[in-house]
């Protein structure tokens, strides 16, 4: 499946999660990189939530929580074409269902000059 999205400035959580040792452990294990600690967000169509909500609860990807924090759910995700990661699906979570969330090795927004509003797509 291969989606455009628009890039959007999330809420600041992420970098907390993704410097646990649990989650970059697992990430390291199962990826074979540990996430630069932040995501990427990207609001899809609405068009696109069928498909979206489908991967999401058929993934067996989950990457199962220490105490007090939530499971995360993971597909394999290429970015623009050209930057591997992937599409985390956090159990816990305040965004809508059309906000994607793409986890790499590097800082997407420098390594791409990302900034709000620019169109990437994201190919699973």
């Amino acid at each position: 499946m291969k989606i455009d999205g628009e890039v959007t400035t999330g809420l600041g959580k992420a970098a907390y999660f993704l410097s646990q040792e649990f989650y970059t452990n697992e990430f390291k294990k199962n990826l074979g990189f540990v996430p630069f600690p932040g995501t990427l967000n990207v609001v899809v169509s609405d068009d696109y939530l069928d498909g979206i909500n489908e991967i999401k609860n058929t993934c067996e990807n989950l990457i199962k929580p220490d105490e007090g924090f939530g499971a995360v759910k993971y597909i394999e995700a290429k970015l623009n074409g050209v930057i591997e990661g992937a599409i985390v699906f956090p159990a816990k979570t305040t965004h809508e269902e059309n906000y994607l969330e793409f986890i790499a090795e590097c800082k997407l927004r420098e390594e791409l000059n990302l900034k709000d509003g620019d169109v990437v797509s994201l190919e699973f």
